[in-house]
């Protein structure tokens, strides 16, 4: 305990006032923890409702029902083609096309519109293509040699649950309630796990690949030695689907989201209506800041106060005007030597 002694207090009574103080700070982060997710049960239960109501009201219920019937019966019920089809190919299209786009802005500085929302300014403009293209194969490697086989494991563990395939679709709310505990099961998994890989010794031999890139770009989310993408990438997505045994669309869309939402994280670009990566961007510029994804687990481990500090931290939230936020709220300008 850093309080300093003052005159005439003994050490009983510094000692309460250390576990005082220690007591507020823990006291007031699980009241943040307690208001962030009550608001957020109350704006689920709110989005379901509403979505539902929209859903029945245009009949886009009996529409996604029956196309995946008619799917099915196309494949003739083969289970492990279509968990092929969603697991590793609807997610693979998602994360290649979405990271497509990203790369023409990274090599050839263009369109513009997307390029003059670039947060790390003066980076990756254009990308090195040496290093580019190792981050491609490493990626593609990844994903062919690492997260294809672990699906082999997950394919018998969703068939076990015998529900995985079932010819009734989710309902949209209870695919709401799954994709709540996925995000949650998510970022307690990655917190701890991509923490545990900033330990020295875990850090040296194979976090640091991944942290070559000090400004990342999108394709980066993947770039990682095979053991932390076992570990940090793939398992923490993979948990949640495998706990709920999930219906085969709803791991499909899950997957989906999970990649592009750690692309958009990574992706050097703070767009307009994406949600807002100036989070994990500041932990690659940074290294022992923001580990999670949500950033509440960090909040009450302390590993954002530094972000928490900077102009970084005013421009987390999502950009609803035109105007880039590096411009509205700029850097303070550095102080000469």
């Amino acid at each position: 305990c850093q309080i300093p002694k003052m005159p005439g207090q003994d050490t009983a009574a510094r000692a309460h006032s250390c576990c005082f103080s220690q007591g507020e700070k823990l006291s007031h982060a699980l009241r943040i923890s307690a208001y962030v997710f009550s608001t957020g049960l109350l704006m689920f239960t709110a989005l379901a409702n509403s979505v539902s109501w929209f859903t029945q009201s245009i009949t886009l219920g009996n529409f996604w029902q029956s196309t995946w019937l008619e799917f099915y019966e196309y494949m003739e019920g083969d289970e492990w083609s279509i968990f092929l089809i969603g697991a590793a190919l609807v997610p693979a299209l998602a994360f290649w096309g979405f990271n497509g786009i990203l790369l023409v802005a990274d090599i050839t500085g263009k369109p513009t519109f997307i390029t003059r929302y670039r947060i790390q300014l003066g980076k990756n403009d254009p990308v090195d293509k040496k290093k580019l293209w190792k981050a491609i194969y490493t990626a593609l490697g990844n994903q062919f040699f690492v997260s294809f086989p672990m699906l082999v494991p997950m394919f018998y563990v969703m068939q076990w649950w015998d529900n995985t395939f079932s010819k009734e679709l989710p309902t949209f709310q209870w695919f709401l309630v799954e994709l709540s505990i996925f995000t949650v099961v998510e970022e307690i998994l990655f917190y701890y796990t991509h923490r545990l890989g900033h330990h020295p010794v875990l850090y040296k031999h194979i976090h640091k690949k991944h942290h070559e890139w000090t400004a990342p770009i999108g394709v980066v989310s993947i770039y990682a030695h095979p053991i932390e993408h076992i570990v940090s990438n793939t398992l923490p997505v993979m948990t949640g689907p495998m706990l709920m045994g999930s219906h085969i669309v709803s791991v499909a869309a899950w997957f989906s989201i999970a990649l592009v939402t750690t692309s958009i994280s990574h992706c050097g670009y703070h767009l307009p209506l994406l949600p807002s990566p100036e989070f994990h961007d500041f932990h690659h510029l940074k290294f022992n800041q923001c580990y999670g994804v949500l950033g509440v687990l960090d909040f009450l481990h302390g590993t954002d106060r530094m972000f928490r500090q900077t102009k970084a931290f005013e421009r987390h939230k999502v950009l609803l005007g035109l105007t880039p936020l590096s411009e509205s709220i700029p850097e303070p300008p550095k102080k000469e030597e």
